[in-house]
């Protein structure tokens, strides 16, 4: 828990194939995952610059209270995930922090300690925006905090409440899937 941001919500990782990832967290009990195969982000800017925006899957199931995202970019957008990649190969990039109200504030106290943001974005036009930020000194740790308003808080318990209760059916809940 931090004093300042609150406890860890998620821990994110960064996968080649999405897929492949969900079926193994499924072998180890954990889901349901929701899967949305094109997130669809409105903005995204890469180290303070308007940038491309990447084409990402993403897949949300919970551990407990600690929600686990996987994350799958399909595109060579710039983009702290395929940094990530690229430097350290699939596994746990980032540990995000969730705030209804203090996003601006906590933004500028990481950049206080001489955090740098990384990339940046919103996912929906009424979503909550989200920052990744990173220290020189410290490259191991990355941090997302995420404005939970527009519906995010709502959606994040959604998927706390099925892992709760879930019996191990329907282990892939594809979200936005075509009909």
């Amino acid at each position: 828990m931090s004093s300042i941001f609150g406890g860890v919500r998620q821990i994110g990782y960064v996968v080649k194939d999405i897929e492949k990832a969900m079926d193994h967290w499924v072998k180890l009990g954990v889901g349901p995952w929701f899967y949305k195969e094109d997130v669809g982000s409105t903005e995204f800017r890469y180290y303070g610059k308007d940038s491309r925006i990447p084409k990402l899957s993403i897949a949300l199931a919970n551990s407990g209270d600690l929600q686990i995202e996987l994350i799958e970019q399909h595109d060579d957008a710039p983009s702290l995930y395929l940094d990530s990649l690229k430097k350290n190969g699939e596994g746990a990039q980032h540990v995000a922090y969730w705030t209804p109200d203090r996003f601006d504030e906590i933004c500028k106290h990481l950049l206080a300690q001489g955090y740098v943001e990384g990339h940046s974005g919103r996912m929906g036009a009424n979503r909550g925006p989200y920052a990744y930020f990173v220290h020189p000194d410290l490259p191991s740790a990355m941090f997302e905090i995420s404005d939970s308003s527009g519906g995010k808080a709502e959606y994040f318990a959604e998927v706390k409440r099925a892992a709760e209760n879930w019996d191990g059916k329907d282990p892939i809940r594809r979200i936005g899937a075509p009909k």
